[in-house]
């Protein structure tokens, strides 16, 4: 089991910068992926970065060139530097852990923090 805990997160005004952290552990072996997803009011969870063990990054188009996420599989942390940040960023922002295991994926999720972009 994967526990996850996040750090980070706040109000800043529109066009500054944020940074989230995400820890995991309760696992002794390789998790596959670790990313950021968020969740606005009345919407759906939806990804916003994820980098695999091997650095792999995928980004959501609206963040791509503003957001970076990096990864320190030694320390299993997970890391959003959130730049030129957007009212449209405000979310509550998941941190994600994918493993898989003799086959099986399982998906864990952080509380959540949130992030509020002001105009």
């Amino acid at each position: 089991q994967v526990q996850l805990v996040e750090s980070g997160g706040g109000l800043v005004q529109a066009g500054g910068s944020l940074g989230l952290s995400c820890a995991a552990s309760g696992t002794k072996f390789r998790i596959n992926a670790l990313g950021w997803y968020r969740q606005a009011p009345g919407k759906q969870r939806d990804l916003v970065a994820a980098i695999t063990s091997g650095g792999t990054t995928n980004y959501a188009d609206s963040v791509k060139g503003r957001f970076t996420i990096s990864r320190d599989n030694a320390k299993n942390t997970v890391s959003l530097q959130m730049n030129s940040l957007k009212p449209e960023d405000t979310a509550v922002y998941y941190c994600n852990a994918h493993q898989v295991l003799f086959g099986v994926g399982r998906d864990y999720w952080g509380q959540g923090t949130q992030v509020t972009g002001s105009s």
